[in-house]
């Protein structure tokens, strides 16, 4: 079937924007032309790149900056980009809904008091306000791995443990060829990156990445392939990629029959369920008798100068829109698995940071899922300032980490 195209003119009519706003989007990058005409230099498009606009103006309204939506629509190429993004797209416009039902509740219930005579409380509702401009949404947070990585980061150069955590993690959870094993919420796959020449990929193994978003699923596919092209794992990448493969689904709804794994994985990730223990449960589920679920988290005193630091900047900011270690932490995860799991055991990993730049503690910073965009951004040379100013150079930055693992077994 030949191939129809479309002009700039009937492309910008057809999406209702101006040729200019086409034009503009071509000029950054963000939508090329499809096909040039090489005599006139006329620029023309297919049916894909009226998508693919439409999907950029829904980003633009979201919120996304031009480079977001870069990184959106020009670095994901794969073939299953498109329900990748519609995913992601039916994804944030939920989260937009939620936080505008609660921008409505607090302007009605303020209303409401008004009318009655009643006192208002102005701080409640600028309160709840203040959470919607939070992006506490891990579709939105994590559509991509460049806001864990810059948290990876600091703690892979500046750990004064330089064994480093995922090969700790990796070492101590001993896994063996012919295992069945289930990672849940994988990230960015920096477990399996940074442990390449040790994944088992004997007869038997099978290795399910997971995670609700495709976007990290996509990123961690990246990062685990890319290690092993670079020919640090000796048995080739079509061994391993036997072995790997990748699924996107809800923790709290695991798409497999009872008694199927024998190793469940949850690095950093139970404190982000309404309810862990529910994830708790049907990752025992899964697992066969025997079996073992191993759940890292941290403490409360986890990265504590760091949220000093902004607090003493400003007091609004929030680093995090809940603080997780109350969810499933260090101090209650033992109890949360133990509902589900026979023997439960802790183990923690010694660390700290001594940070004497000012630039990574800024790039953290920026990366939480807290409301701190709201409070820096437009002051933003004010901050990077008093964050130097923080960081002696001779003596660095000190942090505190406290963090370790659960290895919960099931019952036999």
């Amino acid at each position: 079937m030949k191939q129809e195209y479309l002009t700039t003119g009937q492309l910008a009519k057809m999406a209702r924007v101006s040729v200019r706003t086409v034009r503009f989007y071509d000029k950054q990058n963000i939508l090329k032309p499809s096909f040039i005409k090489e005599e006139t230099g006329a620029r023309y498009y297919t049916s894909g790149d009226l998508v693919k606009l439409q999907q950029i103006l829904l980003y633009k309204y979201l919120g996304f900056s031009l480079d977001e939506i870069k990184e959106l629509t020009v670095s994901a190429g794969d073939k299953n980009f498109m329900v990748d993004s519609l995913k992601l797209q039916q994804t944030l416009i939920r989260d937009k809904i939620e936080q505008m039902q609660l921008v409505q509740k607090a302007v009605d219930d303020t209303l409401a008091a008004y009318e009655k005579g009643k006192k208002i409380n102005w701080d409640k509702m600028l309160s709840l306000i203040n959470l919607t401009s939070m992006e506490n949404s891990l579709n939105k947070q994590y559509q991509n791995s460049s806001n864990v990585s810059a948290r990876i980061n600091l703690h892979s150069l500046y750990s004064t443990n330089k064994e480093g955590w995922f090969p700790w993690m990796f070492r101590n959870m001993e896994l063996t060829d012919g295992m069945k094993i289930l990672e849940l919420g994988c990230g960015s796959g920096a477990l399996w990156a940074e442990n390449i020449k040790k994944i088992p990929t004997g007869k038997g193994t099978q290795i399910i990445l997971s995670d609700i978003s495709s976007g990290m699923l996509q990123d961690a596919r990246k990062a685990i392939f890319r290690e092993n092209a670079k020919g640090k794992k000796v048995k080739g990448s079509e061994a391993l990629s036997d072995v790997i493969s990748f699924a996107e689904f809800d923790c709290n709804k695991i798409p497999y029959g009872d008694e199927t794994f024998d190793v469940v994985i949850a690095n950093h990730m139970l404190f982000y369920c309404e309810k862990p223990e529910q994830a708790a449960a049907e990752a025992a589920r899964v697992l066969k008798p025997g079996g073992i679920l191993y759940a890292s988290t941290y403490g409360s005193g986890h990265m504590q100068e760091i949220t000093r630091l902004v607090k003493e900047f400003d007091e609004r900011i929030e680093l995090a829109a809940r603080q997780l270690y109350l969810i499933f932490g260090l101090d209650n995860g033992q109890q949360i698995l133990k509902t589900s799991f026979s023997e439960v055991e802790k183990f923690i990993y010694e660390d700290s940071l001594l940070i004497d730049k000012a630039e990574p503690i800024l790039e953290y910073i920026m990366s939480c899922h807290g409301n701190q965009n709201r409070y820096i951004l437009d002051r933003y040379k004010e901050f990077k300032g008093f964050v130097e100013k923080k960081t002696d150079r001779s003596k660095g930055f000190s942090v505190t980490k406290e963090a370790g693992f659960f290895k919960a077994v099931k019952k036999i």
